[in-house]
């Protein structure tokens, strides 16, 4: 003890005056130290549950494909001499929301009856697991309502009306042509059979089984979900995007837990998506072939009309021939009329596609405007001629003209009809769906990592929460500070833990030695027992001034080692010369006896109720010399008022003088009143608080209930006393072996 008052007394000052902030991480990290086996074990656990979950949780499989968008090809566009200016790029971005849209996805619900939700119910947990890996039903399984993983049933169609949307039934197999279908309440709505369209719930719903691949017994749950539903459905688990930058190639890729259906239904959305894509540029080339259809009839009625005029002009000039130059000016007049006449038919097409401020439309007007201005120079030639001349010339230019732009439309609609009926469209699928190998989830290595990470976190938080909301005491300042001396500090012997064991099994054993859970006389050499001598010495001279040899032990609650102290100071004593008593006063729930290996019975709680004397309820301790000690006896209904009792006081004055000391172990002061009763009638408490049991804040309300009976605690002793790197740096105070 005095060595660690010496320890206390020089710790050089500059360790107090350390920075706060650095002491609580040392603090910290020595707590984590202190406490790794159950970071350890919270790592474990959780990269157990990883891995547990990674292993039953259903694998989802991904499906790809790889499409191309193409711009539409030059000989089928109108604006062949424009569209070359205008460097335009795929139309990525709006093929992304058509191939996304309602359209494309809900004609694959429709096809693939993705709508129509049919599962196995299978055993908890390990139901889905024992599927995947194949295990049929066993000969012990038979009737039993769980369906494994070679059994299945098909449902083709289930119309339902809007009420039991979204309802979920149960399917029950009786045999291989059977069912019975229930409610979700779990009431038989009927019976179906194989290939019939079945009918229940007066009509309101129907289901058609097209076959049945599981034993008798064998349930199934069965949902019809809305159509948008199962659109939203497939559209959460169906990407798109384009690979790089406008290279107009999209990756499609399509998750779900059954890589067959998976790649089936990628495939599915492609084929879809390819028709509309088709019929949509089929449809163009269709409208494109009623519009030149509705302008042939009118065009040739212009011909006839034109020709008419110039035969009776030229009968009514006698046949009127052109100049060589005439014939030239006609010509170019023919061929910029033919090139307007082309080009305005090609603004009535694109007039329905695009808006005028559109950059295709605006290269066509701007080509238009170019040709006229090179018509209207021509025309001022004309208007030189003679009049013979100009109205020749006007009467062939019309005659020409029609005939080119009747001949355009005839060549037109040749080209349409053979483009309407080569379209392939504007798509071509690159790579067909085709399903990764290994599964994308879970990710086992990710997810153990993550289960280890939260492992980690979780047990250090644990650690930290634990010292936080448990600071019990730890070094001999902190009860210093509550204004009692300290008078030993005992450390936690791992020899006391193995004989507590011992003393246990001696409950059911009473031949064991006598002497089995008395540590001073198993291992004196014991480091807690070299501390009670120490305290011993310390008590020597404290008691000096007490009023009588009395000495009560006592905590502010059960399970800091009072009984410990208790006996082993005594036996210590004892060995020093002193005759000495213990007095096991814990009448409810005292365990001195258990020390001794023998029956509580026969001890103080007899003496205090008049049963039996006092020389009948001292006993020996066999091996130790000048000890004695007395039971707790029988448990009274009423220890305290036995207490407070003079039979009470006549006993502790008769042990006062046949002893030199006597120790009384006493029950807790925040559990009982008993304490604050003894304590009255003792010259010297001591208040014995845990190691990081016991918070301050517990002892300094265990003082004050003492001190408000009257009783004043003379010193403290902090025992169980660990060495603990979160606490050994605060100490100021250790253990040294000296042989």
């Amino acid at each position: 003890m005095q060595n660690a008052h010496m320890n206390t007394s020089n710790t050089p000052t500059t360790s107090a005056a350390r920075n706060h902030e650095e002491i609580d991480i040392r603090r910290l990290l020595g707590i984590l130290l202190d406490h790794k086996k159950w970071v350890l074990a919270s790592v474990f656990g959780f990269a157990l549950i990883g891995f547990v979950y990674g292993s039953l949780a259903t694998p989802i499989y991904q499906a790809d494909a790889l499409v191309q968008i193409e711009n539409s090809g030059q000989g089928n566009n109108p604006l062949q001499e424009v569209s070359s200016l205008l460097g335009q790029k795929p139309p990525t971005l709006s093929e992304i929301e058509i191939i996304r849209s309602r359209m494309v996805l809900g004609q694959a619900v429709s096809l693939l009856n993705l709508d129509v939700n049919v599962a196995p119910v299978t055993m908890p947990v390990i139901g889905t697991f024992l599927q995947r890996q194949s295990v049929g039903r066993p000969g012990f399984a038979d009737g039993w309502g769980y369906a494994f993983s070679d059994e299945s049933v098909a449902v083709s169609e289930m119309p339902v009306s809007d009420d039991y949307l979204g309802k979920t039934f149960t399917l029950k197999v009786q045999d291989s042509y059977t069912y019975k279908l229930f409610d979700g309440d779990g009431s038989e709505l009927g019976t179906g059979e194989v290939g019939q369209l079945s009918t229940f719930l007066d009509g309101n719903v129907s289901m058609r089984v097209t076959s049945i691949q599981a034993a008798s017994g064998a349930e199934f749950t069965i949902q019809h979900i809305s159509r948008l539903a199962a659109i939203n459905g497939l559209k959460g688990r169906f990407n798109v995007g384009e690979a790089g930058s406008e290279t107009g190639i999209l990756r499609w890729s399509l998750t779900g837990p059954d890589p067959d259906a998976t790649e089936k239904a990628l495939n599915t959305i492609a084929d879809i998506y390819y028709s509309q894509n088709v019929q949509r540029q089929s449809e163009e080339a269709r409208k494109s072939l009623d519009f030149l259809n509705t302008q042939v009839p009118e065009i040739r009625a212009q011909l006839n009309q034109s020709e008419e005029k110039l035969n009776a002009y030229r009968e009514s000039k006698d046949s009127v021939d052109l100049s060589l130059e005439t014939k030239s000016v006609l010509e170019r007049i023919v061929n910029l009329e033919s090139q307007l006449n082309e080009l305005e038919m090609n603004e009535a097409e694109i007039s329905q596609r695009f808006t005028k401020s559109h950059p295709t439309y605006q290269a066509l007007l701007e080509k238009k405007a170019q040709l006229q201005r090179e018509r209207d120079n021509l025309d001022k030639q004309v208007k030189g001629l003679p009049e013979t001349q100009q109205e020749i010339l006007r009467l062939q230019r019309d005659v020409q003209v029609t005939n080119e732009i009747y001949v355009q439309l005839l060549n037109k609609v040749q080209e349409t009809k053979i483009s309407e009926a080569s379209t392939v469209g504007n798509v071509r699928v690159l790579d067909t769906a085709e399903v990764l190998s290994a599964p994308v989830a879970p990710n086992k290595p990710l997810l153990i990592a993550v289960a280890i990470i939260l492992g980690l976190v979780v047990g250090v938080a644990g650690v930290f929460l634990r010292a936080l909301f448990n600071r019990g005491i730890e070094t001999q300042e902190q009860i210093e500070e509550l204004g009692l001396p300290v008078y030993a500090t005992i450390p936690l012997s791992d020899e006391q833990s193995k004989l507590n064991r011992r003393v246990k099994r001696s409950d059911k054993d009473q031949s064991r030695s006598v002497l089995a859970g008395l540590l001073a006389s198993r291992n004196p050499a014991d480091m807690s027992v070299e501390a009670l001598r120490g305290l011993r010495t310390s008590l020597h001279f404290a008691m000096l001034e007490a009023k009588d040899n009395r000495l009560m032990i006592t905590g502010p609650s059960p399970g800091v080692g009072k009984s410990f102290v208790s006996i082993n100071l005594a036996a210590v004593c004892a060995q020093a010369g002193q005759r000495v008593l213990v007095v096991d006063a814990d009448m409810r729930k005292g365990q001195v006896h258990s020390v001794f290996g023998a029956p509580s019975e026969n001890g103080l709680s007899d003496v205090l109720s008049g049963k039996l004397p006092l020389d009948q309820v001292i006993r020996d301790v066999d091996g130790v010399d000048n000890l004695q000690y007395v039971s707790r006896g029988m448990a009274p209904p009423n220890p305290s008022e036995l207490l407070m009792g003079s039979r009470f006081s006549e006993f502790l004055a008769a042990v006062s003088e046949r002893f030199d000391l006597v120790i009384v172990d006493s029950p807790p002061v925040l559990a009982v009143t008993d304490a604050a009763i003894i304590g009255d009638q003792v010259g010297t408490t001591l208040i014995l608080a845990r190691f990081q049991l016991n918070p301050p804040k517990e002892l300094e309300l265990a003082i004050n209930r003492l001190k408000t009976a009257g009783v004043e605690p003379r010193g403290a002793i902090l025992n169980a006393v660990e060495r603990k790197a979160a606490t050994e740096y605060g100490y100021g105070y250790y253990h040294y072996s000296y042989k």
